[in-house]
């Protein structure tokens, strides 16, 4: 047995261009799915699997202060909601500051890649193992959650376990791609990633998506890491450098159902998505809505 990891890196750094214009004033991470903001999804599962300690990596102070002050409790606004006998947005309030958790920062002052993020990390992390989440990739779970589930298979193998989708092949040149496999019920095991292949590059279906469990010598051979086609330091080269040097890679299709919101239009469509299918109310307006436009058309 292998045991579980309790901290976990969130980075939650860089401009957000791609959720322009709401993220010149905020970060993407307070963007809302579902009456959420996204980042309350990732800090709820990281509570679920009895995380400890949640590190975000920020890049500026207007950035880090967002963040303190909305895992912070606010005292004079619970007391006015209790005084006001508003039970329910008190009851959210509360929900959005687990207990147990303490909410740790790094600085990230200059976008050199989501690898480079995590080792902004290493001095809080020590020698512990890890996981990292990216933030704008939400995922609902009917029953455990999405780190429970990949800590679970953690637990009896070890190594670098993540969680993994499977995409058809002409969709798969956008992501890292698991290659040299073996498939095992849910679990499926590879000697290594390749980051957005070229279509001959390709011998699975398994998309590398996040979130990951990672060993702590991850962090020693992320300064190893050359940079990628995009200038940047990967941290999917950081894996393949570990499975060269022995770590296994398992990747895991869990039970969840993913809501990407990193662009305007992909969040649009998940608050569709996840909206009409946690609120009955909202689906009987969205499919008034549908029969109302078809009568237009």
């Amino acid at each position: 047995m292998f045991a579980k990891p309790e901290v976990v890196v969130l980075p939650v750094a860089g401009l957000s261009t791609r959720n322009l214009p709401a993220t010149k004033a905020m970060h993407k991470g307070f963007l809302c799915l579902n009456n959420l903001p996204i980042i309350q999804y990732a800090v709820e599962a990281c509570a679920e699997a009895g995380v400890k300690e949640i590190i975000f990596i920020y890049s500026d102070d207007t950035n880090k202060t967002m963040y303190e002050r909305y895992f912070s409790p606010n005292k004079d606004l619970e007391e006015n909601l209790l005084r006001k006998d508003k039970l329910e947005l008190w009851a959210a309030l509360k929900r959005t500051v687990p207990e147990g958790v303490k909410f740790s920062f790094a600085c990230q002052s200059e976008p050199k890649g989501n690898g480079h993020a995590v080792l902004c990390a290493k001095d809080i992390i020590g020698k512990r193992d890890f996981m990292v989440m990216w933030v704008d990739d939400v995922y609902v779970c009917r029953g455990k959650g999405i780190l429970s589930q990949l800590l679970d298979v953690y637990e009896k193998k070890g190594g670098i376990v993540e969680n993994i989708i499977k995409f058809p092949r002409e969709q798969l040149s956008r992501y890292g791609v698991l290659t040299k496999i073996k498939v095992s019920d849910n679990i499926v095991q590879a000697k290594g990633v390749i980051e957005k292949p070229k279509m001959e590059e390709i011998d699975s279906d398994y998309a590398s998506m996040g979130p990951y469990i990672l060993p702590n010598i991850i962090l020693d051979l992320l300064p190893e890491v050359r940079k990628g086609n995009n200038g940047e330091i990967n941290l999917t080269d950081a894996i393949n450098l570990a499975c060269k040097k022995g770590v296994s890679l398992y990747g895991v299709l869990t039970a969840s159902e993913r809501y990407d919101c990193g662009t305007n239009e992909e969040l649009a469509k998940s608050n569709i998505r996840l909206s009409i299918r946690e609120n009955k109310v909202l689906y009987e307006e969205a499919v008034k809505t549908i029969r109302e436009l078809d009568g237009q058309n």
